[in-house]
This record gives C-alpha cells, structure tokens and sequence, in this order.
C-alpha cells in the first residue's frame, strides 16, 4: 500500500502469527528496493491487546528499527483493517504511541487523529563543525519531529541537511525526522521530509506534516486548517483542534502477492 508516496508492506498477523521479536528482521530483509519487494516501513496488523482496541500495530522502518508512529501507515493501516473485517469504518488501533482513532472515508481517504502534539520547542540554534547555526523548531507528534522553515524548499538539500540534523546530540538517542517546509500562505505549506529510519528523504510523511503546521501554527504562520503540499506533490489536510491533531489524505492499494520466502532465508511460523 502507499499513502501520500510512503509506501508499506502490511501483514495480517491475526492470520501470520509471526512473533513480534522476528517482525525486525522480516522488515529490515523484505524493505530494501532492488533486493525484496522494497518499502518505506513494514506493518502487522494484529489481535489486540486491549477490549478498547479494534486491532493492534507494529510498525517497522525499513532498517528494522522499530517506530511508536506513522501518520501514512496509520492509513494505510485502517483501509487495510477494514478490508479485512477486522474493523469498521469508525476504528481504534493500539500503537506504540498509543491509540489512535481512524475514520475511513470515501475514495480511499482515511482520517487519522494523531497522539497529542508535546514537546514543543521553538528557536533552538543548533550548531555543526563546517556551516552555519540552523534555526530549528521541535515537536513530537506520535514521534520526534524538527522542523526548518526555508524561503525556497526546492533549494534544500535535504539527505545532506536532514542528516547532520537528524544525529545532531540535541536529539540524542533516538535522533529525529527532519522536516523543510515553506509557507505558501496561511492555508498551504510545501513540505520534505528526511525519515529517520530510512535515512533519506521521502516522498511524504504524515507526522511530519501535523508537526509542520503545529510548528507553523504556533509562530502565527498558518492557520488551524492547512493543506500540505508533498514533495511526491500529494495532499495531505492537517486540522488542529484545541489538543486535537488530525490527519486526512489518501490510502491506496497497489498490489497482493505471494512471496518466496526461501529466498531470504524466511520462513512462516507454520512451517
């Protein structure tokens, strides 16, 4: 499946039954392009671990790292239960960062409201060995988000920035996603994303966005209702609500298969 660009491999684990502390290798082996099938990240879908929950997540970035969120795979992720029968319309899914409600709607669009936006932190000048000081704003929104906002986004280099930015010890241990944005005006923001995890930019990404216009919004640059424009030129609608984040865009179906798990020395549990 691929939301906005960020594409995913998605499992049915209620049907797999892969243990969770395989899910690693299976997303590190199967993700890199040319080599596996080739994704963003890798998603189970499975039973949940709570009667509050209509199914459970764990989501995998493409080194095998395991992430609390993904406003994309949240996505990809309700269309894909709900296909299934494993949930309705109206859903809630349990995440490392917590539940997350999801609303699945006409066309292939799906609506998500993310964890509340916390740690909020505007203006940090961070400093590097061979360029200048970068004004960096921060936010976590499901996970940890810097943000810089430029005059030309077209401009950035972005794999190169993004990663001096991204291991910077001010976000030590974990490191951060970067994002570069532009505001167009108070309704539409231009974005790119480097992705911790896959260690490059990607096309989209959906906490990525929500953390651009909390950002935005709180230094008076946007409006509560903003519409981000990817750098895969998708469309990604952010509404901040009080506490309230939520994320819409589409969610499509690219392709079912069968895989030759021999061939990366995989093997199914029921092997």
């Amino acid at each position: 499946m691929q939301g906005s660009g960020n594409d995913f491999i998605l499992w049915d684990n209620t049907v797999l039954n892969l243990p969770p502390d395989e899910m690693s290798f299976w997303a590190k082996t199967l993700c890199p392009r040319g080599f596996a099938v080739g994704a963003d990240g890798m998603i189970f879908l499975d039973k949940p671990l709570t009667q509050s929950h209509d199914y459970d997540w764990h989501f995998f970035n493409a080194d095998g790292s395991r992430a609390e969120m993904c406003g994309n795979g949240a996505r990809c992720a309700a269309r894909l239960a709900h296909r299934l029968g494993l949930a309705g319309k109206e859903q809630i899914f349990g995440t490392d960062a917590g539940a997350i409600r999801a609303q699945v709607k006409d066309k292939g669009r799906v609506r998500v409201q993310l964890t509340a936006a916390e740690n909020l932190h505007l203006h940090n000048l961070l400093s590097f060995h061979d360029s200048d000081p970068v004004n960096v704003h921060s936010v976590n929104t499901g996970v940890p988000h810097a943000v810089i906002i430029c005059d030309d986004v077209h401009k950035v280099n972005v794999s190169g920035l993004g990663r001096m930015i991204r291991m910077h010890p001010d976000f030590a241990p974990s490191g951060t996603n970067v994002n570069f944005i532009q505001v167009k005006d108070r309704g539409h923001i231009f974005l790119r994303t480097y992705e911790r995890g896959v260690e490059d930019e990607t096309f989209a990404c959906g906490t990525g966005a929500a953390a651009s216009v909390v950002v935005a919004s709180a230094l008076g640059l946007c409006a509560n209702s903003v519409q981000v424009v990817t750098s895969g030129q998708e469309y990604l609608n952010i509404d901040l609500q009080e506490d309230n984040v939520f994320l819409t865009g589409k969610a499509d179906f690219i392709y079912q298969g069968m895989l030759f798990l021999d061939t990366f020395g995989l093997s199914s549990p029921d092997a």
